[in-house]
C-alpha cells in the first residue's frame, strides 16, 4: 500500500441493459478470467428468473437485496499494549457497497443449485426476504460489533 497518496478511483461505466453503475460493479466482481460477457449473461438471466418469480423490476430487487446485505458496523483488529482487541467501527459507504457485493457473490457461489444463474437468482430472492447466507453474514458482523462494544473507546 502506497504511503504517498491514495489510489485514484477509476470511473466505472454503467451496464448496457439497465444503465446502472452498481450493477456494473457487481458484474465486474462476478467476472472470472476477464470473461465479462459470461458475467453479463449470468446476471441478466438471473434477473429474468427473479422477474418471473417476484413480478417486480429486477434492478429494484437487486438494490433492495444489496441494502439488506450492507453492513453499517464491522470490527477491526487494534493492537494495544500487547493485546489485540476487536474494535467496532462504522463502515464507509464505498466499503459497505463492496462488502455487500462480495458477500452476495460468495453466498451465491456456495449454494447448491445447478447453474450460477439459479444460484444468484435464489440468493437475491432470499436476500429480499431477509434470509440467506449473505444476510446472515451481515447479522453476524453486527453481532460481533455489538459484542465488542466495550472496546469502542480504542477507536482511532
Amino acid at each position: 500500500m502506497s504511503r504517498r497518496h491514495a489510489a485514484e478511483k477509476r470511473e466505472i461505466l454503467p451496464d448496457a441493459k439497465f444503465g446502472d453503475r452498481v450493477l456494473s460493479k457487481f458484474m465486474n466482481n462476478l467476472m472470472i478470467d476477464g470473461k465479462k460477457s459470461a458475467a453479463e449473461r449470468i446476471v441478466y438471466n438471473a434477473f429474468d428468473r427473479v422477474e418471473a418469480k417476484l413480478k417486480k423490476a429486477p434492478v429494484e430487487v437487486f438494490h433492495e437485496a444489496l441494502e439488506l446485505i450492507k453492513p453499517s458496523v464491522e470490527v477491526r483488529s487494534r493492537r494495544v499494549g500487547g493485546a489485540t482487541y476487536q474494535v467496532p467501527v462504522e463502515v464507509r459507504p464505498e466499503r459497505r457497497e463492496a462488502l455487500a457485493i462480495r458477500w452476495l457473490i460468495k453466498a451465491a457461489r456456495s449454494r447448491n443449485e445447478h447453474t450460477m444463474e439459479e444460484r444468484l437468482a435464489g440468493e437475491l430472492m432470499d436476500a429480499v426476504n431477509s434470509r440467506g447466507s449473505a444476510v446472515k453474514k451481515r447479522e453476524d458482523t453486527h453481532k460481533m460489533a455489538d459484542a465488542n462494544k466495550a472496546f469502542s473507546h480504542y477507536r482511532w
